[in-house]
Formats: structure tokens, C-alpha cells, sequence
């Protein structure tokens, strides 16, 4: 079994994959000052839940935007696996060809998503992951990462809403009675769910006009299932994108490693 972990800036992922089935997902919430003991724990006992014996774990791989939280997961791998794992970064062969102004700084996380969205779909492809920020990624029909967007993401605009004023308070993601809210928090919902859907189809909107056609659009990250629902775009939602990706990934450099 490969254990493949996506380190975000709220979340980490961590799943169990043997020739494309995964065994199991789950997340920690990421925590820039915790020392790899404690992540070793963590590790541990999210493995002991679903019942995977370390020795059943033959490698692993990461993919990363958090630094610092990087080297203690690498560190609690080894410890725990007995292994050093895959890195996505520099040397690793994606298959995927960037032309962005500077590749590197293309974040191990798009570039993962866009190999497990390749393997699946028919360019061209717009992928939507909507987690700490709401990212775009567009795919040309030539199978090209050409660029994307950076938007702040859901959770971000909504504690912004309500710490940078007065009187409107914290809210969940919930779904709203109806567009035109009657009360602080029906109009709050309202805006958040409803405007952040109306966004999303507005930029696939002048994205397909930027690229001539139309485009698949796929959906991933922690937050997409509250908002997708409400798009009027046709919109496939996936969040094992990226446990596939890594998975992908992880064979095509198998033999390196």
C-alpha cells in the first residue's frame, strides 16, 4: 500500500492507495509548530483507526505547500514507515507541461490535481479546488497547463466578513432558504454560497471565451461540496483528486525512488 499525504494550509490529507483503490482518506488540520513526534502520533493513530498495519506500507509520498510542516511529516514518515518518501518538487517527472511564466512556482498541489484530472478527462479542463484560497487551473486542449487564477478562498471571506465588522456574526456553510435573505444571516448565507456559485460561473464563463471552447470542469477541496451544488455550470465533483494524482505521479517515478 502507498500512503500518499497532501499537505495544505489548513488541512492534511493522508490516504491508503494499492493500484488505484483507495483504502482510506483523512485529515488532520495542519499545524505549523508541531514537532514530527507528534505528528508521528497522529500518523499512527489514524492508521490504527482504519486498521492498516505499518507493515503493510510500502512507500509513501508527499506533496506539499507548508515548508515547515513539511520536514516534520517527512520525518514522522520515516519513523513510522522506515522509509524516505517521494517529494513532489523538483526531478519528480509529472508528465505535465507548464507553460507559466515560472514553472517552479507552480504549487505541488495544482500540479497534481492537473496529472489525476489528465488521466480522466478530455482536454481542454478547467479544475477548481476550493481550500484555504479557491484556485483555477486551466488545461489547453493540447493538454498544456497555460495558467489559472487565485482567488480568496470561501472560509477566508466569510471570517473577514464577520471579524472586520460589527455586528454580523460568524456563520457556517450552510445551504440558504433563498437568494434575497430576510434577516442578517439568510443574507449572509445568501452571499457567501450563492455569490461564491455565481463567481465560479462567471469565471468558467470568460475562461471558455479565453480558450475558444468549452471546457470540462472538475471540482475538488474541502469546501467545494457546499458551493458546486449551487453553480448553474455543469461542474464534476471529485475529491480524490489529489490521492489519485499522487498516486499517478508515484508510479511514473516508481523506479527512481
Amino acid at each position: 500500500m502507498l500512503l500518499a499525504i497532501d499537505i495544505g494550509n489548513t488541512n492534511i490529507v493522508l490516504g491508503g492507495i494499492s493500484e488505484n483503490k483507495i483504502y482510506f482518506i483523512a485529515r488532520l488540520y495542519t499545524e505549523k509548530r508541531m514537532s514530527y513526534d507528534q505528528y508521528t502520533i497522529q500518523i499512527k493513530n489514524i492508521l490504527d483507526i482504519y486498521n492498516i498495519n505499518i507493515k503493510n506500507i510500502d512507500d509513501c509520498i508527499i506533496s506539499s505547500v507548508v515548508p515547515p510542516v513539511l520536514d516534520a511529516i517527512k520525518q514522522a514518515v520515516k519513523t513510522l514507515v522506515k522509509k524516505d518518501p517521494m517529494i513532489i518538487g523538483p526531478g519528480i517527472k509529472t508528465g505535465l507541461n507548464i507553460l507559466m511564466d515560472n514553472p517552479a512556482q507552480l504549487g505541488s498541489d495544482l500540479v497534481v490535481n492537473s496529472v489525476a484530472c489528465l488521466n480522466e478527462f478530455k482536454p481542454p479542463l478547467i479544475i477548481i479546488d476550493m481550500g484555504t484560497a479557491t484556485t483555477i487551473s486551466v488545461i489547453d486542449k493540447n493538454k498544456n497547463y497555460i495558467g489559472g487564477c487565485i482567488i480568496p478562498g470561501v472560509k477566508i471571506s466569510l471570517n473577514a466578513l464577520s471579524s472586520m465588522t460589527a455586528q454580523l456574526p460568524h456563520i457556517s456553510l450552510d445551504e440558504p432558504k433563498k437568494t434575497i435573505g430576510t434577516n442578517t444571516i439568510d443574507c449572509m448565507k445568501s452571499g457567501i454560497v450563492l455569490g461564491s456559485a455565481s463567481m465560479l460561473d462567471g469565471m468558467i464563463d470568460r475562461i471558455e471565451e479565453d480558450l475558444g471552447s468549452d471546457a470540462t470542469v472538475i471540482a475538488t477541496g474541502g469546501i467545494a461540496n457546499h458551493i458546486i451544488p449551487f453553480c448553474k455550470k455543469d461542474i464534476i465533483y471529485d475529491d480524490n483528486l489529489l490521492l489519485k494524482g499522487l498516486y499517478i505521479i508515484y508510479i511514473k517515478n516508481k523506479h527512481k525512488h
